[in-house]
C-alpha cells in the first residue's frame, strides 16, 4: 500500500483531525477519562483476539517470540543510549530516560499497524501480540539501570556535588525494588496478558459470542483513540524548540534503527511472514508514551520530561503512524523477497 493509501485510512485521518483541531485552537475536547477507557478496550480486544489465535499456536514458537522480545527490550535502550551520548548534546541522565522509551513499545502504534495490515488484506501471525506484552518491562529496567549507573558516574566525577545529590541517589536506590515491581505489574501489561490468557483458555463457542465486541467496533474505537492522540501530539509541538534539531533527528532515526532490528528478528530469526515481520518492526520502532514516562519521572527526576514526552508522542508516534508503518511493511516485503 502506498503512503497516500495509509493516509486515507479513517484511523489515521482521525489522528490528523485531532492534530489540526489543536493547532487551530478548536474547543474540541475529549472527556478526561475517555482516553483511558478507549485504551482499556483496545488492549482487551487485541488481547482476546490474539489469545484465541495463540490457543492454537505452537508452544515452541511462542517461547521463541518471548525470548526475542526480551532481547529487543534490553538491546534497543542500550543502542538509543549510545546514540544519544554520541551526539554530545544530551547528558547521561536525560539519555537514559529517553532510551527507556525507545526500548519499550507503543500499543497505539501497534494497534494502528494491525488496522493498516487488515485494511491492506495482509495476514499476520499472532505471536507479535505476546512480544507486545513482554517488551514493556525490560526497557524500563534497562532505563533504571542506565540512570543509576549514570548518576553514580556523575557523582564519582564530581564528589563536591553536595549532600543533595547523594540523598537523591540513595532515595533512587531505595525505590529501585518498587520501580522494578511496577515495571512487571504495569496495568497495561497485566491487562493485555490477562486478556490473552482468557482468549487462549476459553471455549471457542464462548469466544464466538465476543467477536462482535472484539472485531466489529474495534476500528471505531481506534478512530476515537487516535483523535485524542492527535490532539495530545499537537499540544507538544510547541516544545520542539526546547529539544533541538539533534533530538528531533533522533526521534526519526531511532525508529528506523529499531525497525531494522525488528525486521531482522521477525524475518530471519523467527521466520514470520510479511505481516508478522511488519508488526515486529513496529514493536522495534515504537516508543512508549504511557507506561514509561511515570517510571522515569519518579526514578530519574533530573531528566527533563518535555524531552522524552515530546520525542515519543510528538515526533515518533506521528512519524510511525503516517510514514513508518507503510515503510516497514515495504521493507519487510523486500526482505521476504530477498
Amino acid at each position: 500500500m502506498s503512503l497516500l493509501g495509509n493516509l486515507l485510512i479513517p484511523a489515521v485521518l482521525f489522528f490528523a483531525l485531532g492534530f489540526l483541531a489543536r493547532l487551530v485552537k478548536s474547543d474540541l475536547r475529549m472527556p478526561p477519562d475517555l482516553a483511558k477507557m478507549l485504551s482499556i478496550y483496545l488492549l482487551v480486544a487485541i488481547g482476546l483476539h490474539g489469545g484465541f489465535a495463540l490457543g492454537k499456536a505452537e508452544l515452541a514458537m511462542a517461547f521463541s517470540a518471548v525470548l526475542w522480545a526480551i532481547v529487543l527490550g534490553f538491546a534497543l535502550p542500550l543502542v538509543g543510549y549510545a546514540l544519544l551520548l554520541a551526539t554530545r548534546r544530551v547528558d547521561p541522565l536525560n539519555a537514559a530516560a529517553i532510551a527507556a522509551h525507545y526500548g519499550s513499545v507503543s500499543a497505539g502504534t501497534f494497534i494502528t499497524a494491525i488496522a493498516y495490515l487488515d485494511n491492506a488484506g495482509v495476514e499476520y501471525e499472532s505471536y507479535p501480540l505476546i512480544m507486545l506484552a513482554v517488551m514493556e518491562s525490560p526497557a524500563i529496567i534497562v532505563g533504571l539501570l542506565l540512570a543509576s549507573w549514570s548518576r553514580q558516574k556523575l557523582l564519582a566525577t564530581a564528589p563536591v556535588a553536595g549532600a543533595a545529590g547523594a540523598v537523591m541517589n540513595n532515595g533512587g536506590d531505595r525505590q529501585l525494588a518498587r520501580l522494578l515491581h511496577d515495571a512487571f505489574t504495569n496495568g497495561s501489561v497485566m491487562l493485555l496478558i490477562g486478556s490473552m490468557v482468557i482468549g487462549a483458555v476459553s471455549r471457542p463457542s464462548a469466544m464466538e459470542k465476543l467477536f462482535p465486541f472484539v472485531d466489529e467496533i474495534f476500528m471505531g474505537v481506534l478512530c476515537l483513540f487516535l483523535l485524542e492522540m492527535g490532539m495530545e501530539a499537537a499540544r507538544r509541538i510547541g516544545e520542539f524548540r526546547k529539544i533541538g534539531v539533534v533530538l528531533v533527528s533522533f526521534g526519526v532515526m531511532m525508529p528506523l534503527v529499531g525497525a531494522l532490528f525488528g525486521i531482522l528478528v521477525g524475518q530471519w530469526v523467527l521466520g514470520f511472514g510479511v505481516g508478522g515481520t511488519t508488526l515486529v518492526a513496529v514493536l522495534g520502532a515504537s516508543a512508549s508514551y504511557i507506561a514509561v514516562p511515570p517510571a522515569m519521572r519518579l526514578a530519574v527526576p533530573e531528566a527533563n520530561p518535555s524531552f522524552y514526552l515530546t520525542l515519543s508522542l510528538g515526533i515518533t508516534f506521528p512519524f510511525n503512524v503516517v510514514v513508518g508503518i507503510p515503510l516497514y511493511h515495504f521493507l519487510a516485503t523486500l526482505f521476504a523477497a530477498a
